[in-house]
């Protein structure tokens, strides 16, 4: 019975290879893995048996497997062996003239076009096998489904090892290019997230070998003690620890943009991006409010901060030091553009202050310390930090807490302000605009 389209699309692997025929010597065989090759069997003018293949199916569909029957029985009939075209061997001499053009043609047809055909699968292969686009594969189909933040893994891939090693092959990827890619990032003072990078990738070769793709994870080859040691993130600033470093901070030779922009994390108790990617349409300083569009934030979901009467009269200032740009902080190359990821980390690290080691992220747990420690409402320090509540509890509570935070967040002003004066006045950090002078 002849075989269809429908039918071939339904045929199912058995523990062996078995066939189905088309009619005319045509067959399709079907491998236990799940392949299915067309071959065809035929006799030649002498009475011998042969048996040539073509290629896959779907690459060669039913309509050209039947086709190519046709001319190789063609050949056949006149004394050619497809088989031995197929195999590189000359046209012979004596064949006919006729002969000699239909075996031209089967070469040009068949034999050159499946040499072809078979290089671009090869090259498909290899371009799926990439490690960006295996790396896309895995985000699709693991890390999407099962994070509820996978954008910190994204950002990973995009920012750091696709532009290592994307252009390699997945199991051409060796120690060395993960050592190069955390020294990179161990480079910008960044040691946690050269291990977080480590371990992302781990993950993802991980799944390369249960592919098949690969037999070797490169990034499991490295310990994680000799990228960082792994550390859980518990400082908290003192009071006067603040003053210290404040004070140190509007004393140091750094841009006074920078100055504002380490002081604003402290009061407005939002993450470093989430800052340094401000523009200037999501501030109303007459409301003294910032609005940060989801797209920005850590969880999609978009955040009003509440300014305290400093942090309006910080951004009155900045908005005269941005000279125009759409952006807060523009960068200092281009004001169509923001500052750099790592720029205040960069200066953080130049900084001699007296005080403990801490990371930019340090004020968010220093600020939400110190309010708890004041009496604040827990659950309007975790507003104001972004921060969801989980179970029964983040279902029914919906309440912004608006006016409560802008009370809490001047609060924190004022008291952060008193850590920086301790009897020493407001010299060292000048005024900061008409909000902040008519209050004081």
């Amino acid at each position: 019975m002849a075989l269809s389209d429908s039918k071939l699309r339904t045929l199912k692997p058995a523990d062996r290879v078995f066939s189905e025929s088309d009619g005319g010597g045509l067959y399709i065989e079907i491998m236990p893995t799940g392949k299915r090759r067309w071959g065809l069997k035929y006799r030649i003018p002498t009475g011998k048996q042969e048996t040539i293949r073509l290629g896959d199916y779907p690459a060669y569909s039913l309509a050209d497997a039947r086709t190519w029957r046709d001319d190789c029985k063609a050949l056949a009939g006149r004394g050619l062996s497809p088989m031995a075209l197929k195999r590189g061997d000359p046209i012979p001499e004596d064949a006919a003239p006729a002969a000699k053009e239909l075996a031209q043609f089967f070469i040009r047809n068949w034999c050159m076009k499946a040499v072809e055909k078979a290089k671009a699968k090869e090259a498909e292969a290899k371009a799926a096998d990439t490690v960006e686009a295996f790396a896309w594969r895995w985000y699709a189909e693991i890390v999407e489904p099962a994070n509820s933040n996978p954008r910190n893994i994204k950002r990973i891939l995009d920012k750091d090892a696709i532009p290592a090693i994307g252009s390699k092959q997945i199991a051409d990827v060796t120690v060395t290019d993960i050592l190069a890619i955390t020294d990179k990032i161990k480079n910008r003072g960044a040691d946690q997230m050269a291990l977080q990078t480590r371990n992302v990738l781990k993950r993802l070769f991980a799944y390369a070998i249960a592919r098949e793709k690969t037999t070797f994870n490169p990034a499991a080859a490295i310990e994680a003690k000799f990228i960082a040691q792994a550390k859980s993130r518990d400082v908290a600033l003192s009071p006067e620890e603040i003053g210290r470093l404040l004070r140190a901070i509007y004393q140091s030779s750094m841009k006074r943009a920078h100055k504002l922009a380490l002081h604003l994390l402290i009061l407005c108790m939002v993450r470093k991006s989430e800052l340094t990617e401000a523009k200037w349409e999501e501030l109303d300083l007459e409301k003294a409010e910032w609005a940060i569009p989801g797209e920005r934030m850590k969880k999609d979901k978009p955040h009003l901060v509440p300014l305290s009467r400093q942090a309006v009269a910080m951004f009155e200032e900045l908005k005269g030091l941005a000279s125009g740009s759409e952006w807060v902080f523009p960068s200092r190359s281009s004001l169509k553009k923001p500052i750099a990821h790592n720029a205040l980390n960069t200066v953080v690290r130049a900084l001699e202050a007296d005080v403990r080691d801490f990371v930019i992220h340090d004020f968010r747990r220093t600020a939400s310390t110190h309010l708890h420690e004041a009496g604040f409402n827990s659950d309007w320090i975790e507003k104001a930090l972004a921060h969801e509540t989980k179970g029964i509890r983040g279902v029914y509570n919906r309440a912004q807490y608006a006016d409560q935070r802008r009370d809490m967040l001047q609060w924190w002003a004022d008291f952060v302000d008193s850590q920086i004066q301790d009897g020493r006045g407001k010299v060292i950090i000048g005024p900061f605009g008409k909000a902040y002078q008519s209050a004081a």
